[in-house]
């Protein structure tokens, strides 16, 4: 499979674990906590597969910075949490990061 396939599905079962577990109320509801367990074992060994192919430091940090975004993003849409300013500005930080790091970067590969 490929890399950056790989990691984005890691990066999807991460996100969606995430969001299960605020959703399983530290862990007292069933279907909510059999997510969370099984989308961060999806997660990781997704990543897994993605470094065979892929550098460490731009794996984790692609994989990371998408997921804090993507989590900010449905705690607003779905929780109805909200962002201050410096938030905004933080996660826009952290997506110029992602894309910088995909767009300009030759150390993905190992």
């Amino acid at each position: 499979m490929n890399a950056w396939l790989s990691l984005s599905l890691a990066i999807l079962a991460e996100v969606i674990a995430t969001s299960a577990l605020k959703a399983s109320d530290s862990f007292s509801r069933l279907l909510p906590s059999v997510m969370v367990i099984a989308g961060y074992g999806v997660a990781f060994y997704c990543l897994s597969l993605a470094l065979k192919n892929m550098s460490l430091g731009i794996a984790y940090a692609v994989w990371s910075g998408a997921g804090t975004a993507l989590i900010a993003l449905i705690g607003v849409v779905v929780y109805r949490q909200k962002l201050d300013v410096a938030a905004i500005l933080g996660i826009g930080l952290i997506v110029a990061g992602v894309l910088v790091l995909n767009v300009f970067s030759k150390s993905a590969a190992h």
